[in-house]
């Protein structure tokens, strides 16, 4: 039986064999815990405390007023030691909270457990969901209250839940699959009480069998209008675009979001908060993290609290068997490489990843050979090496005539290409450029002539 996939992609070696069979183990800090205020896509938070204030695990110390943003909440109990900037995981500063941890992990109860959802109005679902402080925690940090908040009139026929995780080297959605199955149906089933007309398709690549027979066991254990769908192993298979197809068949046109076409997608990890926030009145206040590469002694996956320094992380694996040559905040295909791994872990972080010379080895650009590999790759049916040559001639309005806005940068063509070409990167200069650009165009809308 053939399994569903999409148009391009790529075969990269997974490298998944380092922690697959890695039990989760919890991670306790010794150092102080650092807070940035964005950890989300939307406005950034502003602290709530103050220096000096003592401060429990699960309390919110940041939050904002603006809809489309998400609380920060102490993952320790200590005090606060710092309110500044600091480095993030991205290279760039933040104002951060900074705690230091007593050890006690003593728990502010504002959140409460419901138990069962069934008589909670969707509001009140909803309500608990920004309060507890989830995002999309597979990488993209969009608030879940506002995913979960579809615009009038946009029927949601699918809930797609995202347990591919295709980037090579990382394993904590499987691993989460494999050992909190029941909080990541439930969360699922939540979400069909949010919308009761929806189909809930949990979709899995067919190189996690294990995590398959898990989730199939549970929701035959809890009946509803749930099941599980085997994807055939290929990147970006867990992409928001690409599980639209591959399940419903549909494409989203550029500009429009999934819930125009009646679909919402959702990590699978971000589920399993949405489960223990209403049943447990637990927020997100912690992350399950592969810590792995051919650089780490000993690769590991680890429950950290958020905040939590990616050196201790880094220790905790044995350290480097070697200097690396890159380090990467996420998988290598769409991770951020780190300037500093004196960060802290936030929401985003998936995994940390530590390259040798020999696995990251960067050769030297050459001419493009129009070979048409990268067109072949592409997942969004784009022309890679002629948006390459708009940017690179700063021809940014032609950049966007050719779809080049519509790049999710997930790095298939740049892996494809023979000329080493840094694709990729330079789309995602296009993008900025077209943005710039449009911020600087003269705003004429609603001004008609005078007279």
């Amino acid at each position: 039986m053939k399994l569903p996939t999409f148009r391009g992609g790529i075969h990269p070696p997974d490298g998944k064999a380092m922690t697959a069979r890695k039990e989760i183990e919890v991670f306790r800090p010794a150092g102080n815990l650092v807070y940035p205020m964005s950890q989300h896509i939307g406005a950034p938070c502003a602290p709530i405390v103050k220096k000096g204030d003592r401060v429990l695990a699960g309390q919110k110390i940041a939050d904002s007023e603006a809809f489309v943003s998400s609380p920060v909440l102490s993952s320790v109990s200590g005090t606060v030691k710092e309110i500044g900037m600091r480095m993030t995981v991205s290279g760039g500063m933040d104002q951060c909270v900074v705690v230091e941890n007593d050890g006690r992990y003593e728990y502010d109860a504002a959140l409460l457990p419901h138990g069962d959802f069934r008589p909670l109005e969707a509001k009140e679902c909803l309500r608990i969901i920004r309060e507890a402080g989830i995002v999309g925690m597979g990488g993209a940090t969009f608030p879940t209250h506002v995913k979960l908040s579809p615009p009038p009139g946009k029927k949601i026929r699918w809930v797609i839940v995202n347990g591919a995780e295709c980037e090579p080297f990382l394993n904590c959605d499987n691993r989460l699959m494999l050992e909190r199955t029941e909080p990541i149906v439930g969360g699922l089933e939540i979400c069909m009480h949010l919308f009761p007309e929806a189909e809930g398709i949990i979709a899995i690549e067919n190189n996690k069998p294990d995590a398959i027979a898990c989730v199939q066991e549970e929701i035959a254990r809890r009946g509803g209008n749930m099941k599980v769908v085997p994807h055939e192993v290929k990147y970006p298979q867990g992409a928001e675009k690409m599980l639209i197809y591959t399940v419903t068949g549909q494409e989203i046109p550029p500009g429009a979001l999934p819930a125009d076409v009646g679909c919402l997608v959702i990590n699978v990890r971000t589920l399993f908060h949405i489960w223990t926030a209403i049943i447990d009145g637990v927020p997100v206040v912690d992350r399950v993290i592969s810590v792995v590469g051919d650089a780490v002694e000993t690769p590991k996956n680890f429950l950290a609290p958020l905040g939590t320094s990616v050196r201790e992380l880094v220790d905790a694996a044995g350290g480097f068997t070697e200097e690396p040559a890159k380090i990467l905040a996420g998988g290598p295909m769409m991770g951020i490489s780190m300037r500093s791994i004196d960060v802290p872990v936030v929401k985003g972080t998936s995994g940390i990843l530590a390259l040798t010379a020999r696995s990251a080895r960067q050769l030297e650009e050459s001419n493009c050979i129009r070979c048409g590999r990268c067109v072949t790759a592409c997942p969004m049916g784009l022309l890679p090496s002629t948006l390459d040559r708009a940017v690179r001639l700063r021809e940014y309005g032609e950049f966007e005539t050719l779809g080049g806005m519509n790049c999710i940068e997930c790095g298939s063509c740049t892996y494809v290409c023979p000329a080493r070409r840094h694709l990729t990167q330079t789309c995602r200069d296009g993008k900025a450029g077209v943005m710039a650009a449009r911020k600087k165009a003269p705003k004429t809308e609603g001004k008609g002539e005078k007279k």
